[in-house]
């Protein structure tokens, strides 16, 4: 009995030495051991062994909102210049693997506020696409510098007015209300009108359609003349618009669609 009562005095003292040290001995729990007096006492943070723990805060990061399509540019685009070009330098790569070659020059008025190398850069991209016209198999383009030999066309980047001119000097009238408005081609000469190029129009961006997409549209559309072929109407509605539809002035109940091939396939209208 007096090893007993030895061994008990032993656990109260460290009992009382160290408060906690040891919790529901008697329901043979594991000892729980304290590295420090600080760990010993429960902070206000810390799990103080209630039945109902307050939960801890979790971090929930919202995830970006999408940036909001750029419709057209701001301010108004310069409407009048010299009629002077510059002319993109340099030659492109060949945009498609089989078929007649047909070489271009690209060219930005002068005072237009924009670069005639960067222009050219969206066209070749546009004009390379599979979607576009080397999507029949049957042609490939290439940009050529302005003495850079023969050339089948030019894509002209033109203030308003001066397009208005290079268009009728074909027998084009790209007036709407009085005002040059649309693009057009005239002879061998591609003409790409300012103010749709910064301002797109009302019926893309009454539908929300990028900038870009009008972008694509207008080469295509006006260098698909360029290669012969003739306007086409919308057949049917919610259906993608030809790209040789006059998109800039109606959709009709099409959808704005910038390219001659989807899916691998020429996508066509009725003829207008």
């Amino acid at each position: 009995m007096a090893g007993v009562a030895l061994v008990a005095g032993a656990l109260a003292a460290v009992v009382l030495a160290v408060p906690g040290a040891i919790t529901k001995l008697a329901g043979h729990e594991t000892p729980r051991v304290f590295d420090s007096a600080s760990e010993a006492r429960p902070t206000a943070t810390a799990s103080t062994g209630s039945a109902d723990p307050t939960p801890s805060a979790i971090a929930v990061t919202s995830s970006p909102t999408p940036a909001a399509p750029l419709l057209r540019m701001p301010g108004p685009a310069p409407s009048a210049g010299p009629g002077t070009f510059r002319y993109a330098s340099g030659h492109g790569e060949v945009l498609g693997s089989v078929g007649t070659l047909r070489r271009y020059r690209v060219a930005v008025e002068t005072g237009a506020g924009v670069d005639a190398q960067e222009f050219a850069e969206t066209v070749d991209l546009v004009l390379g696409d599979p979607r576009s016209w080397i999507g029949s198999g049957r042609l490939r383009l290439q940009r050529v510098p302005a003495r850079g030999g023969a050339h089948d066309f030019t894509i002209h980047l033109a203030t308003a007015r001066t397009a208005g001119r290079m268009c009728a000097a074909g027998g084009v009238d790209i007036r709407v209300d009085g005002r040059p408005y649309t693009s057009c081609r005239s002879g061998a000469k591609v003409v790409i009108n300012l103010d749709r190029w910064l301002l797109s129009v009302d019926g893309y961006v009454a539908a929300r359609v990028p900038l870009d997409r009008y972008r694509e549209y207008v080469i295509n559309h006006e260098v698909g003349h360029a290669l012969g072929h003739s306007h086409e109407r919308c057949p049917g509605k919610r259906r993608p618009a030809p790209t040789m539809m006059k998109q800039t002035l109606y959709l009709d109940g099409c959808v704005a669609n910038p390219w001659p091939y989807l899916d691998g396939k020429r996508y066509a209208g009725p003829p207008l």
